[in-house]
């Protein structure tokens, strides 16, 4: 069958209807979000790729597993079958539920960190660096230089770089380093993963300075499709088998299982250590519920505990990451600059080469996904300045090494043609890129910016130049406030 065509593993046995809008309408809706796609309205969007989190389409048996739900508010009959399905496949001793990633990430950081610490980690994450820095920690990227070339086609542009690590190491001492944050798929990088020797490597060197190592497995079996495929003798073997090598190097994890376990809410974190294992059920009855729930209902955790077994499925990987890799494909042939490789949940355009009239302090990437959005009524996600926040002890806005915008696919949610769809829209907003001008802040939150903030326009026009208004007008309309 080598060559031949694939088709997904699945069929479609419900459906729901899509909005089609016109551009007016588009261009009214985004001067009301700010030009920020997280505030649209979800009736206002045809196509969403703003993210894969939570966005995926449950199979029949997610759906048959919710009807099985134990909402005893104590020792959920669902609860120790996800304990069961973590501990197979991810092979780690104690499981402690949430309600999705970062209820993980800050109870772990809340343990772990102390003020003044360094946490390490193979480029940042939005959430886990803020939890990290709202314990107290400076996040340290020791990530290898690849990663920052959207150019660079190295086959794991997610691997830390030894080098860096015992620099850092050097620098501050192990005793000022609690764990190693060791995130699977690097989300900020392109989706791109890690080798499983350079895994290995750096939880060896971390353990000889008697440094932990925490994996952001949230994308694990994605980024075990990759090892299968491009690191040597890996290609015979399943990828529950390297998830579970994975896994024993390291001592423990945090992971959103809204993303390849399939669901729409869910996640948890899994140690080894007892003390660690104790402390975070004490905060996540805290801060999530009960430890054997951990903010979710009996039913969520069947359906999790159903999709991560789903995502460990060789015919679902090739699929999911088929159709990211075909939408990529088509928007290179198309000449649109994107990172290479193509990762595992997205695509990512290198706006800075898309609008390279546009300076950084202007985030040519927030001003692309809105121009998207006006053209077809696709939503994408800016990944770049907007998103790296300000310094945290100088207040001064982080300017990104990549400034990206992603095309994020949910799982077992859309077609090809949908792919096609969006190939034409970045095609004609490519055609008329001289056209875009940058944004300016006019409301800026003060945690996680990229969620809530609202731009306009850096002169009086809109996004594209015949759509015409006053930037004052657009100020009132949307009821922007100016950070002072």
């Amino acid at each position: 069958m080598t060559g031949r065509s694939w088709a997904e593993p699945y069929k479609i046995k419900m459906v729901e209807p899509l909005r089609m809008t016109t551009r007016e309408h588009r261009n009214r809706a985004i001067v009301e979000a700010g030009f920020n796609t997280f505030l649209l309205r979800s009736d206002d969007v045809y196509i969403d790729l703003l993210t894969d989190s939570g966005t995926n389409a449950m199979s029949d048996r997610q759906w048959a597993g919710l009807m099985l739900g134990d909402e005893a508010y104590a020792g959920s009959v669902n609860f120790e079958h996800l304990e069961s399905v973590v501990r197979k496949y991810y092979g780690f001793k104690h499981i402690i539920p949430t309600h999705q990633g970062r209820g993980a990430e800050h109870i772990l950081s809340q343990i772990c960190i102390k003020p003044d610490d360094s946490v390490p980690g193979n480029m940042y994450f939005t959430t886990t660096k803020f939890h990290q820095e709202l314990a107290g920690a400076r996040f340290v990227d020791v990530i290898i230089d690849e990663a920052h070339d959207p150019a660079s086609n190295h086959p794991f542009k997610g691997n830390v770089d030894l080098c860096k690590l015992e620099r850092l190491i050097e620098s501050v001492g192990a005793e000022r380093i609690p764990y190693l944050s060791l995130e699977t798929n690097v989300n900020m990088a392109g989706g791109q993963p890690c080798s499983l020797e350079n895994i290995r490597a750096t939880c060896e060197l971390c353990h000889q300075h008697g440094i932990r190592v925490f994996l952001d497995a949230t994308r694990a079996s994605e980024n075990c499709y990759f090892i299968r495929e491009r690191e040597p003798e890996q290609e015979q073997r399943s990828i529950p088998e390297i998830l579970l090598e994975i896994c024993s190097y390291a001592d423990g994890c945090t992971v959103s299982a809204k993303k390849d376990g399939i669901v729409n809410i869910g996640g948890f974190l899994a140690v080894n250590d007892d003390d660690i294992a104790e402390e975070a059920r004490n905060l996540c009855v805290v801060y999530e519920g009960l430890h054997t729930y951990g903010g979710l209902a009996g039913r969520d955790m069947e359906a999790m505990a159903i999709g991560i077994t789903e995502s460990m499925d060789l015919d679902h990987q090739r699929a999911r990451i088929g159709q990211v890799e075909y939408l990529g494909n088509k928007l290179a042939q198309a000449g649109i600059p994107i990172v290479h490789p193509i990762g595992g949940h997205a695509v990512f355009i290198d706006a800075a080469a898309f609008l390279p009239q546009i300076p950084r302090e202007q985030f040519p990437a927030q001003t692309l996904v809105a121009a998207i959005y006006i053209d077809s009524g696709i939503r994408s996600m800016e990944r770049g300045s907007v998103s790296a926040g300000r310094d945290h002890a100088t207040g001064e806005n982080v300017q990104s090494r990549l400034e990206l915008v992603r095309l994020t696919l949910p799982r077992r949610v859309y077609t090809q043609a949908h792919m096609d769809v969006t190939v034409e829209s970045v095609r004609a907003v490519y055609e008329q890129r001289d056209q875009l001008v940058g944004l300016r802040f006019t409301y800026e939150p003060q945690r996680l910016r990229f969620f809530q903030s609202r731009f306009a326009p850096i002169v009086g026009t809109s996004v594209f130049a015949n759509f015409a208004f006053n930037d004052d007008q657009t100020v009132q309309q949307s009821n922007l406030v100016s950070r002072s």
